[in-house]
């Protein structure tokens, strides 16, 4: 899945290259932007762990308050994924089914400028994630149910911007911890892995 980020990464590179040298303090301001990257999800039950990986998308929105030595902001993001897989018990011939759905997420991040327009940062918050879950008996029961998880995330990353422009690279840990119906704990747990390439504007 990588090399389909090159190409996204490289249009994004040259959409933000300044046309003359940045002023500081460079970072503030509206931004708005779409998402998209390489999604590793891990889903495990009972002693059984499977990971699969999809396509994120969606899109992203915030408000960071540059301080000069630091950036401060606030980050909404509304994305989806086409992970899904099936876990199957090999002894009883009974298996669970996970599709991942929409995920939102919002939560803070603390940037340090390196240059006067590129900036590391860290990020974390929390993230609701919708699943549809599907159990086979292996003999003709199939039960299906939809909810969604909740979970927190944390990750990192770099920022390259210019007056109207911005691009992102990052890496982020979302974990859904144990997925319960109607209250009872199913033996089921969620983790993914992203990274994620973000392009948009500034206002």
């Amino acid at each position: 899945m990588i090399r389909y980020l090159l190409p996204v990464l490289g249009v994004a590179s040259m959409a933000i290259a300044p046309a003359q040298a940045q002023e500081a303090g460079a970072f503030g301001g509206f931004k708005l932007g779409v998402v998209t990257g390489y999604d590793s999800a891990t889903l495990e039950y009972a002693d059984l762990e499977n990971d699969e990986d999809g396509v994120l998308y969606g899109v992203t929105a915030g408000y960071d308050m540059d301080l000069g030595s630091a950036v401060i902001g606030l980050e909404l993001e509304a994305s989806d994924s086409t992970t899904k897989w099936r876990v199957t018990d090999a002894d009883f011939g009974d298996s669970v089914a996970l599709a991942l759905g929409r995920d939102l997420y919002v939560g803070a991040r603390i940037g340090i400028p390196v240059t006067s327009n590129l900036m590391i940062y860290a990020k974390g918050g929390y993230t609701n994630a919708r699943a549809k879950l599907s159990y086979n008996d292996g003999e003709g029961l199939v039960i299906s149910d939809s909810d969604t998880l909740d979970g927190w995330r944390l990750g990192g990353g770099v920022e390259l911007t210019n007056a109207n422009h911005f691009a992102r690279v990052e890496y982020r840990y979302s974990d859904y911890g144990n997925y319960k119906d109607g209250g009872v704990d199913t033996g089921l747990s969620l983790s993914r892995q992203q990274v994620a390439v973000t392009g948009g504007f500034r206002f």
